[in-house]
Parts: C-alpha cells; structure tokens; sequence
C-alpha cells in the first residue's frame, strides 16, 4: 500500500510503498483511510521542528487528523461494522503512570506517550490502518462531509470542557447550570479551524461569542464565524481595556492564536473571576516583555485563572463526534466551508508547502475524491 512518511534526518516527504497492515487480535478494527486533515503540526514536521519516527525505523507515516470507512473488524469488536465510518484517536499512553492508566493519556505525567503521525508511532496519511477498539470513534454517515474535523473538535472540547470544570468548581452559579452557558461571555483569539470549532461548542452551550483575529471584516473567517452568531473584532483596530469595558464582564477567553504577546495582553479583556485556556503555541520562541507585577495583580485581586490545553480524553472525542453532529444539523454549511481545500494525496507538496491567504484546512484525500 501507499503511505506518506517524513525522514526526519533530511526533513524529507516521500510517498512510499510499505506491507498492508493486518487484523492480529479479536479487538483489533480496519479502516481504510479516506482523507487526513493538514495542520500546523504536519508543517512543523516537515520543517524538522518535532516527528520521531517509530523506534528502530527511519522515517515516519505522517498524519493525526484522519476519517476511514471500516473494511474489517476483528471478532469480539462491537463498536463499529463493515462499512461504517469512524475515526482513530492520537495518543497511546505511558502504560506507567497514574493518568495512562486511568485512561487520560492527554494528561500523561511522564511525556512517554507515543501520538500517531507525530511521535514514536506511524500516523494515518497511509491507504489502511489497523488499531485496537479502544481508539475508535464511530462517525454518523451524515458527518462525511466534516467528519475529517474530528480531531481538533476532541482538542476544543477539552479545552472548554477544563473551562466549565473550573468554574464549576469555584463559583457556586457556574455549578447551578452545569455545561450550559446562557449568559456566559466568551471570546475566541484567532479564527483557525480550533477558534472557528470552539465557536461551534461556544454557541451550541449558549454563550455570547466574541471572535479575534487580524483579518478584514469580509474576509472568510470572519464571515464564516457571524454566520455562527459570533461578534467579530478586528485586532488591528481595537485597544484590549476598551473591549473589556465595552463588553462588561467577559467569562472565558479561549485562546487559539499562538503569539505570546497576544497572549498575555488579553487578560486585561478578562472579567472578574474568569477563567482563560491557552491552546496555541508558539511558532518562535523569541523573548516577549510584559509587566509581571501587573499580571501577578490582575491574577490575584479578580480571581482569575488561566491555563494550558492539549489534546483530549476518550470521552472529548465522544463529546466532538455529538457536537459536530448537533453543528451540522445548525450549521453544515459553516462545517463544511472550513475544508477550504482538498487535494489528492500525491498533490502533498502543494498542501503542504502552499497557503492560500483565505486558507482555514486543507486535507489529502486516499479515496479518489479530491
């Protein structure tokens, strides 16, 4: 079959042929892959930024954003059957510690966790892959068209459902409501295809969704999160302390930008007693100043809490597959425009290497249908 690998030791791409993979226990499912999502992960790869190919082998099959149709299920599988759609999970935990083996590899303590396509184990951009029960999610054949957002779907649930998490546990109202986020404020930096998601989640529970990022007005991100019920800001234009007291209490800030000194300016947007998840990192590491003291203050007097993000839990993935079927009902057309581009597999260089200024996900499809 054919995969598409990356050689760390020479940041080269590569469509190469390797052994079909094949069902090996009673729990073990078949997919045969039929697109895999490109994000900024796969590009930091291909620039030898991060990628460790699995141990004892030179090169690694790249690709953690991924949709297959089941071809063959081992014989105690009850999940999914011949024909169905699902999606594999990334992470593959430690086996050592107290999170891995409570089934929270996205909180492993011991950064021994293998990711597929990423670190220590082949990935999806490859025509079959086989994996335990364990890891897959079922899809609704109606999601075929969106379906592919799976995984960075996993990556917002997560972060917003650390968000409710905390607020329940500190403010008694929060705990009231539960999940539900009618009268909650929240605003998103950075209308990717993880702010654009978090919209989705944000709206779906209710909230009042500001949006920023540092293109036009009309230009398809914004466009694409007021069809959502989102209020756009224009970052270029609009000074942080205004917006907080334009905006009155602002609950939730969910980052998605990667650019520290974004990232730290944005508290003096954040409300009394609010709570701020990063998701985004950092493309540079270059030195950001900001005023410590200021920041200790703002963090201490008004309660406030902010925190870091990755990946997603088993039950995150269960929670993105419910929301985007619930979106698609509300919003398919919305989904389905932030695939802004799919290309066959062997058209990998131009996905890779090209972005459109309008570009929000670009995927490589296996099937024939790009």
């Amino acid at each position: 079959m054919k995969a598409l690998t990356l050689t760390p030791a020479d940041k080269s791409l590569h469509i190469e042929d390797r052994p079909e993979p094949k069902i090996e226990s009673p729990n073990q499912v078949m997919l045969k892959v039929l697109e895999v999502g490109i994000c900024g992960t796969d590009r930091e790869e291909a620039e030898g930024q991060r990628g460790t190919p699995p141990p004892g082998k030179q090169s690694l099959v790249i690709g953690h954003e991924m949709l297959g149709e089941v071809v063959a299920v081992g014989e105690s599988v009850t999940k999914v059957k011949k024909g169905d759609l699902a999606v594999f999970s990334v992470r593959r935990g430690c086996n050592a510690c107290p999170a891995c083996n409570n089934n929270r590899f996205d909180m492993c303590y011991t950064g021994n966790y293998r990711e597929r396509g990423i670190k220590d184990e082949d990935g999806y951009q490859q025509q079959f892959v086989v994996d335990e029960e364990a890891y897959i999610i079922p899809i609704n054949q109606d999601m075929r068209p969106f379906a592919v957002l799976s995984e960075p779907m996993s990556v917002v649930e997560k972060a917003i459902d650390l968000l409710i998490t905390l607020q329940r546990a500190r403010l008694p109202d929060w705990e009231q409501k539960g999940t539900d986020l009618s009268g909650r404020k929240a605003l998103i930096a950075g209308l990717g295809p993880i702010g654009l998601l978090a919209a989705i989640i944000f709206r779906l529970r209710g909230a009042e969704v500001y949006g920023m990022d540092v293109v036009d007005d009309n230009s398809l991100r914004p466009t694409l999160f007021k069809k959502l019920g989102g209020t756009y800001i224009d970052g270029r234009k609009t000074d942080l302390s205004t917006f907080q007291k334009k905006c009155s209490r602002l609950d939730l800030i969910l980052e998605a930008a990667g650019v520290p000194t974004l990232d730290f300016h944005l508290l003096e947007a954040l409300g009394i007693n609010g709570a701020y998840v990063l998701t985004g990192v950092a493309a540079d590491h270059k030195s950001v100043t900001i005023d410590g003291g200021t920041l200790m203050e703002r963090l201490v007097m008004n309660n406030q809490v902010m925190v870091g993000s990755v990946n997603a839990a088993p039950y995150h993935w269960d929670m993105g597959a419910k929301d985007l079927e619930e979106a698609g009902k509300r919003w398919g057309d919305v989904l389905s425009s932030l695939i802004t581009q799919r290309l066959p597999v062997d058209h990998y260089k131009e996905a890779m290497e090209s972005h459109a200024s309008d570009e929000i996900k670009s995927v490589l499809t296996w099937d024939g249908q790009g």
